[in-house]
């Protein structure tokens, strides 16, 4: 009789068929499949952006699926009841889903495989968002590591297994239980009238990231080295954001660039240590969560970082309106491309903590709102190395200056043009539309005069200095 109960797959962030490994397995055990996404607690905490980019996601996939034959079943409330009523409506005997390693995820997910379990249903996890689980690579005594470079080298080596396929067909139950409304969740969201800006820059759903990264691979990966640093040109991959919703695997990307990295491609090497990068993220994450929270270095708690959300400089640096041009550029690529290059995200994160002097928790809560293409755990991590007070942190005196990085990496001022309308009478339309996403309530105009710093380079250095002096790192 089991042969023929169904198989219950529950879909998180894993939103693709190719290299899904509790979808190939319950496919392969020749019984039916039934997909749910579950709508619980964990979401309850998404900034406005990465709800949103979710809920598109989960809908592609529902149609993704429906073409197959298939179909996403889409259940709110709490995830252990609801499965358990999904299993007594269907008679399932398994449950099988990819691991997450978000501290409150592991913790729902070890909660719902022991009450399973409980009553004698087959809970199975499996590994299929990572390209190494965070307990694989380990130092010579056997813990984890805390710096990059020899996490790095020792990852770099490791095996990994081939790319799975996407399963040739998922068998249907003969009745597919009832669904609740995806179609009203999904519409509803925080965005606003940002939504219509950005949504033209959205990369959705699992073709479009392999033709996108089939196409860096082309045309874009033999000069990454040398021209990713420089924002105004499309020298990145542009997967931060499938890869937050799962819609392409870190394997699939890790797979393909390794290979042209043995065969000598320009760039390759470098741009598998920025997929790694976000491996030792959650590497970090899963020894060490509070750094989601916290300081990861606690000598750092005592540092006198203004904490105040409204403080003016907070609200300027928000706005896009410090009067650092790099700063604001980037800040305003944020608001209606709903992403930020990666040079772009290290300049305004200095600027905040140390020009500004403003706790990096104030600068990763917006960026978890506005980010499309948000992780929690590089998120934090790229925070706090920004700060100084995280792991593997570039020094805690090395404070960017946003003038000189913009000279260096736009010589030309093409990034500028592209993000601040104001004094440029042949403003972009880029520049212009920053004035269309945000808040009307912000009361901002591109006729507006831009404004003069809010504190200048020297000034904020100076600050930030004497601030490290007075202290024991």
């Amino acid at each position: 009789m089991t042969a023929r109960k169904p198989v219950i797959v529950w879909i998180r962030r894993d939103l693709r068929l190719a290299d899904n490994p509790a979808l190939l397995e319950a496919a392969r055990t020749g019984r039916s499949v039934i997909p749910v996404f579950i709508a619980d607690g964990t979401l309850a905490g998404l900034g406005a952006a990465p709800e949103w980019r979710l809920k598109l996601g989960v809908q592609h996939f529902a149609e993704t699926l429906r073409r197959t034959g298939s179909r996403l079943l889409f259940r709110q409330g709490e995830a252990l009841p609801v499965l358990r009523a999904l299993v007594a409506e269907t008679g399932a005997t398994d449950v099988y889903w990819n691991r997450a390693y978000h501290p409150d995820e592991i913790a729902r997910d070890s909660e719902v495989k022991s009450e399973l379990k409980a009553i004698e249903i087959t809970a199975k996890s499996f590994p299929g968002n990572l390209i190494f689980e965070p307990w694989q690579v380990q130092t010579g005594a056997g813990g984890f590591y805390r710096v990059f470079t020899p996490f790095w080298k020792n990852a770099r080596g490791l095996p990994v297994s081939d790319v799975m396929p996407a399963p040739q067909t998922l068998r249907v139950p003969d009745h597919w239980p009832a669904s609740d409304n995806l179609a009203a969740w999904a519409s509803r969201h925080r965005m606003n009238r940002g939504a219509a800006i950005v949504a033209p820059y959205l990369l959705l759903g699992e073709q479009a990231a392999q033709h996108r990264l089939q196409a860096f691979c082309d045309e874009r990966l033999q000069d990454y080295a040398r021209d990713r640093d420089f924002p105004a040109k499309p020298a990145t991959s542009g997967l931060s954001e499938p890869l937050a919703y799962g819609e392409i695997s870190p394997r699939q990307i890790w797979q393909r660039a390794k290979v042209l990295w043995e065969q000598g491609v320009g760039g390759a090497e470098t741009f598998l240590k920025e997929l790694v990068w976000r491996e030792f993220a959650y590497h970090l994450m899963y020894h060490t969560p509070h750094i989601l929270t916290r300081n990861w270095r606690a000598e750092w708690d005592a540092f006198p970082w203004n904490t105040d959300e409204n403080h003016p400089h907070v609200i300027a640096w928000k706005q896009g309106r410090t009067g650092m041009p790099f700063v604001d550029a980037a800040m305003r690529e944020l608001y209606v491309t709903g992403r930020m290059h990666n040079r772009g995200r290290m300049i305004v994160a200095s600027y905040l903590t140390k020009h500004l002097m403003t706790d990096w928790r104030i600068g990763q809560r917006w960026f978890s709102d506005c980010l499309t293409d948000w992780d929690p755990a590089s998120n934090a991590m790229g925070w706090q190395w920004a700060a100084g007070c995280g792991p593997d942190a570039a020094p805690y005196f090395r404070v960017f200056n946003p003038e000189t990085q913009l000279q260096k990496f736009d010589p030309g001022g093409t990034y500028r043009h592209a993000w601040i309308a104001e004094g440029d009478l042949c403003a972009s339309e880029t520049a212009q539309y920053y004035f269309k996403a945000i808040p009307r309530s912000w009361h901002l105009q591109a006729g507006n005069t831009y404004p003069a710093p809010v504190v200048t380079v020297k000034d904020g250095r100076e600050r930030a200095l004497s601030a490290y002096e007075t202290r024991s790192f």
